[in-house]
């Protein structure tokens, strides 16, 4: 199966589970708490449709595991639109904690609704991805959906760790890269892992196996998110859809600039000195090149690329059902400035 084949079927599918379970788990008696879910996931509102609903890669990358291991996609649905609400139930929270105001161009939940409702209808949607795991019990064996539900709660809490590191963080001027890189391990990597993993498990494959499957999803997050603090700051804003300015505006401590601190240069001296104006933005960024973070996380990008690939490879062994899966991870990886 080819990649664009996938997406025509499974994206359909996709989000009709995950309006199912919303619809199945939230009672018609609480109109706004409903309203305020669709809203969230791009269904309803000003704006709404797929340009605001995201790419779905969570629910993707599971259903095309689901499919390389040999098993049956469309029983898993589920466990797919699990993941996905997992994922928003993340954003909708880290909206609120980093005082987010926008989300695909639209106000975030607390903008519309407050805080208090916000962080309710977060918790409402978090529950709800556990009940859509629960569903996977019309198709399958209650000791794998016992495996699946396991791995679905261990990825919760590295998800939660990886949200208390990257707040912690915050407050560290002298933040070392192995902080960082067990931040990423929680808030990037623990969900793509806990994707093709699970995707394995409802494959039908052995825990060896699902072993391997899984970490092939951690290293591609981490490849993921070291490219994507690359192109956060050296990117093409018209190829990659995001503004360039954002990670050194808001000081965010990406690797570039956790490895620019630590050369204790002009960049870092202008870093600790205080808030970033926009238009220095630009200057920062050349210093940081100066200094070596570019060559550098474009090293780490690269051998990170080459180690979830080669990973990839050892979990299909050749099989072309894995075809689209190869594909994907070529599409998230392979990015272009």
């Amino acid at each position: 199966m080819e990649l664009t084949q996938a997406f025509e079927e499974f994206r359909p599918e996709i989000e009709k589970e995950l309006k199912d379970v919303i619809q199945e788990s939230v009672s018609e008696e609480y109109p706004v708490l409903r309203e305020m879910l669709s809203y969230h996931m791009g269904w309803e509102g000003e704006g709404a449709g797929q340009q605001v609903q995201g790419k779905r890669i969570r629910p993707m990358l599971l259903l095309l595991s689901v499919d390389a291991a040999g098993g049956n996609w469309r029983q898993s649905l589920p466990a797919a639109a699990g993941v996905e609400l997992l994922h928003n139930f993340s954003l909708i929270h880290d909206d609120v904690e980093d005082n987010g105001e926008l989300r695909h161009g639209r106000p975030t939940l607390w903008v519309k609704w407050g805080v208090p409702q916000a962080i309710n209808a977060g918790d409402l949607m978090f529950t709800v991805s556990n009940l859509a795991i629960l569903k996977l019990r019309q198709s399958f064996r209650a000791a794998v959906v016992l495996q699946a539900q396991e791995l679905f709660q261990q990825t919760c809490v590295k998800l939660t760790q990886g949200q208390y590191l990257d707040m912690w963080h915050e407050h560290l001027d002298d933040l070392p890269l192995d902080a960082y890189w067990s931040m990423v391990a929680g808030k990037t990597a623990a969900l793509l892992a806990c994707c093709t993993g699970m995707g394995a498990l409802l494959g039908g494959a052995d825990s060896a196996m699902c072993a391997k499957y899984g970490q092939f999803g951690h290293l591609l997050g981490m490849a993921f998110q070291a490219q994507d603090d690359l192109l956060g700051i050296w990117g093409n804003e018209e190829v990659i859809g995001k503004s360039t300015s954002s990670d050194l505006y808001t000081k965010k401590k990406t690797l570039p600039v956790i490895f620019g601190l630590q050369q204790n240069g002009k960049f870092a001296e202008r870093w600790l000195s205080g808030d970033v104006r926009l238009e220095e933005v630009s200057e920062l960024a050349v210093l940081l090149e100066q200094e070596g973070a570019r060559r550098y996380t474009e090293q780490v990008a690269f051998d990170l690329t080459a180690k979830a690939r080669k990973a990839l490879e050892e979990v299909l062994g050749g099989h072309q059902t894995g075809k689209a899966l190869q594909q994907l991870t070529n599409r998230l990886i392979g990015r272009q400035f």
